[in-house]
């Protein structure tokens, strides 16, 4: 009687854990570009996982001297992302980790990052206050200029300009507030933010001040298809014009960093420096049945010391043992391409740049067309750009080439 007894509480506990695993069994889909997305059986959170890599050939020579073809191979970009909702679909979350070893190299000393590699690209929530305001809190981009805050794996080329690379506000630790109203037929899209000043993954105490960033865009003829005013190509192949401006204002105060993404400027005493950088970004975006048109203008000054216009007049206080500046200068880009029915695509750009006195890089003129296959959208695609890039001071002319595949899922 007794062993009945415990072979029947067993199969009522067996079935009763069997039937709780069952009611809490996640919903999970997988589907190429979406990555795979689990959905918890009682709504109360999903996670979307998804994986991509770029591996690209390059290949450049200077064509006013005898050098060699020089040519690399390499995985140029690899990321693992994780997003979805916590608790409440107004709770969103966003982790992304750099794989590579292009995407972990620090140009920064590795005292700012206790040695370790930069692994972490976003590590954000998000708070749908309402349908107007959202919250972020975290590690993530800054809302600066479009070509930087559009993903890599969205790009028309083969990668992102020299005047992004040069001038873009990049990653920082901080809150945003991002927000959008309608006027009419006008969306207006104010986001304001407040960081540390000093990049992502760093470890040391805030130098300085804070930075601070304002931007504005402004939509004319309402929002695009599938948020394609960050996407480059036209893929939703927008069947009336669309048309989005944005300005960003950035002030970071006391910053001892070249750049975003420079390394630390320290004198001869290993003490840093500090001065407030000042970042103007303004660019447009255009998209038309399969037409794209983007520009870009950016702008940065030291504004708390007078620049001279003679190298040999520079400041010393912004020179540091290596003779290494802030990063100073304006650029200007524009950008475009066509997407046809059989998903090829042409595009093209050109770049200027022009740096300030006692900079490390020079006035430079590139001019860029690609060609691309897109198989499924952005996820599996087959780009290739060539590049002619001329610095009349130095009497360079630069050729190069890129061939690139893209997997996503």
């Amino acid at each position: 009687m007794k062993n009945r007894i415990r072979i029947a509480t067993t199969l009522f506990m067996a079935m009763a854990v069997f039937s709780m695993v069952n009611a809490q069994a996640p919903l999970v889909k997988l589907q190429l570009g979406k990555g795979l997305q689990i959905m918890a059986a009682d709504s109360s959170m999903s996670m979307k996982m998804s994986f991509r890599m770029q591996s690209l050939f390059e290949t450049e020579r200077d064509l006013n001297s005898d050098s060699e073809w020089a040519t690399s191979f390499l995985v140029r970009r690899s990321r693992l992302k994780f997003d979805g909702f916590a608790f409440h679909p107004s709770l969103v979350y966003k982790v992304e980790l750099a794989l590579s070893n292009r995407d972990l190299s620090s140009s920064s000393d590795l005292s700012q990052t206790s040695g370790a590699p930069k692994i972490i690209l976003d590590a954000a929530i998000k708070w749908e206050i309402n349908d107007h305001f959202e919250l972020w809190a975290g590690q993530t981009k800054l809302p600066g200029n479009r070509e930087r805050v559009v993903s890599s794996q969205n790009m028309q080329l083969v990668d992102r300009s020299r005047v992004n690379s040069l001038f873009n506000i990049d990653r920082d630790m901080g809150l945003q507030l991002h927000s959008s109203f309608n006027a009419g037929k006008m969306v207006i899209k104010p986001i304001i933010a407040w960081a540390l000043g000093e990049g992502r993954n760093i470890t040391i105490d805030n130098q300085g001040g804070y930075e601070y960033v304002g931007r504005l865009e402004l939509l004319p003829l309402g929002e695009f298809k599938g948020k394609g005013d960050y996407t480059q190509t036209d893929f939703a192949r927008e069947v009336k014009p669309k048309l989005a401006f944005g300005a960003s204002y950035s002030f970071n105060q006391g910053t001892p960093r070249q750049s975003a993404t420079g390394r630390f400027l320290v004198d001869e005493n290993g003490d840093y420096f500090h001065h407030d950088l000042q970042t103007i970004l303004v660019d447009a975006v255009f998209k038309y049945n399969g037409f794209s048109l983007l520009s870009e203008y950016a702008n940065r000054t030291v504004t708390d010391v007078e620049i001279p216009e003679e190298p040999a007049d520079y400041p010393v206080d912004l020179i540091d043992d290596n003779n290494r500046t802030y990063t100073t200068g304006y650029g200007f880009m524009v950008q475009s391409g066509y997407l046809f029915k059989n998903n090829w695509e042409i595009a093209g750009r050109y770049t200027y740049v022009m740096p300030d006195s006692g900079q490390s890089f020079n006035e430079t003129t590139e001019y860029t067309l690609g060609v691309s296959k897109y198989f499924v959208g952005n996820s599996l695609k087959i780009q290739s750009d060539v590049s002619l890039s001329e610095s009349p001071g130095q009497d360079d002319m630069n050729l190069r080439y890129r061939l690139q595949m893209e997997l996503a899922f």
